[in-house]
């Protein structure tokens, strides 16, 4: 089992950059597929970006790519999610996952079996 601690959301104008870590407890955390996930008020949970377990593979999903950078590393247990040229649809509370299977690189969320609390990230207009 792995428990997942998310930070760094905040507040930020719209162009801003913001970059969350996802710290993890446990001495396996290199054995887990590393995902980010948001929720927008009113709205279902969609994924974000995944990363493999030793970090050589990233999948992100159409409307960050290019935009956001997924990171790990498992010296600290940490996984990281770089948010550049942020827009207010980004705006959400964000949260990391893990799971030990190779299908999280689908971008489903059932593939995940731990998760954080979620760190809320706000974009202004």
């Amino acid at each position: 089992q792995v428990q997942l601690v998310e930070s760094g959301g905040g507040l930020v104008q719209a162009g801003g950059s913001l970059r969350l870590s996802c710290a993890a407890d446990g001495r396996t955390f290199s054995s887990y597929v590393m995902g980010w996930f948001r929720q927008a008020p009113g709205k279902e949970r969609e994924f974000v970006a995944a990363i493999s377990w030793g970090g050589a593979n990233t999948y992100y999903a159409n409307s960050v790519k290019g935009r956001f950078t997924v990171s790990r590393d498992n010296a600290k247990n940490t996984v990281y999610l770089q948010m550049n040229s942020l827009k207010p649809e980004d705006t959400a509370v964000y949260y990391c996952a893990a799971t030990k299977r190779i299908a999280g690189f689908r971008g489903a969320d059932y593939d995940y079996d731990y998760w954080g609390q979620g760190t809320q990230v706000t974009v202004s207009s």
